[in-house]
């Protein structure tokens, strides 16, 4: 007998008001249960508006500590009722410490642990550089009821090391939640596409799966007459080779799932032997200091 995960990623809007954001998320994370979704995987900071598009410290009252965080309590008791896995993108306060973090939330309820973003972006429509200290974790791999997951959040999804990090501590599956879409300083760039490449290179490059949660919709920026953010959804499953199982368009909110065989990727992923060939003693400039 084979194990098998059914993975699902959500795709929603958001709005000023918490709970009905949990609410939303919770309908969503039902109707992929109820699909025989085991992991489903939420879009970056659910709890609201994406705030990070200016520097405002009115934004700071939002964050809690990650075990008491009401995204934390609420998905821990869905995840208990449904015996599903919910990885659960806070905003978090650790003392005067303020991270963009991940509760890993295990199916039964309990809270695993917490991933705190290792890469902090700062470029218009998205400074959070002023609001989240640098994560100090580390990359974490937690093993769940249903298989060993590894997560970025957002800006982490662009680096490879972060995605062979994982893998090399035994990750099975990659998620990575995220909140992007529209760049304000220029209204003809879309990253979407090279959004999507550059995971499904990380799903080709480590022999993993990968699901990419989006958010959908335009939020205005709330102060700055005419001026918002435009999410691009775009929210899919990639197979080991790259290809989607699954995938959602720009607008739609809602859920899409599929299955991956993780004994298979095991075998596969061994036989390919990218792991086997590594040389790690060639690799020195990717943590030396750079030249002078």
């Amino acid at each position: 007998m084979t194990r098998r995960l059914k993975l699902a990623a959500v795709q929603a809007a958001f709005g000023s008001d918490l709970a009905a954001n949990i609410a939303r998320v919770s309908d969503l994370v039902r109707a992929a249960a109820a699909d025989g979704a085991q992991v489903i995987l939420p879009p970056e900071l659910f709890q609201g508006p994406y705030f990070c598009v200016a520097q405002e410290e009115r934004w700071f009252k939002e964050a809690h500590p990650w075990r008491t965080h009401p995204c934390t309590v609420a998905m821990s008791e869905l995840a208990r009722e449904l015996n599903v896995v919910i990885p659960t993108s806070i905003f978090e306060r650790e003392g005067p410490h303020y991270f963009n973090s991940l509760v890993m939330i295990d199916a039964g309820g309990e809270a695993l642990g917490v991933y705190r973003k290792s890469h902090i972006p700062d470029g218009p429509g998205y400074q959070e550089k002023y609001y989240f200290r640098p994560g100090d974790t580390g990359f974490r791999v937690w093993d769940t009821k249903f298989g060993r997951l590894g997560v970025g959040i957002c800006w982490d999804q662009w680096y490879p090391e972060a995605a062979r990090a994982m893998t090399l501590m035994g990750a099975e599956v990659l998620l990575y939640p995220t909140a992007i879409g529209s760049e304000p300083h220029d209204p003809t760039l879309d990253t979407a596409a090279p959004w999507r490449r550059a995971m499904q290179g990380h799903a080709v490059s480590n022999v993993i799966p990968v699901v990419g949660a989006n958010r959908t919709g335009f939020e205005p920026w709330d102060g700055y007459p005419g001026g918002g953010q435009r999410f691009y959804g775009s929210s899919f499953i990639a197979d080991h080779r790259g290809d989607l199982l699954c995938d959602m368009s720009r607008d739609e909110e809602g859920v899409c799932a599929a299955s991956v065989d993780l004994d298979f990727l095991t075998t596969h992923r061994a036989a390919w032997g990218f792991f086997r060939d590594r040389r790690p003693d060639l690799y020195g400039a990717l943590t030396a200091k750079r030249p002078d």
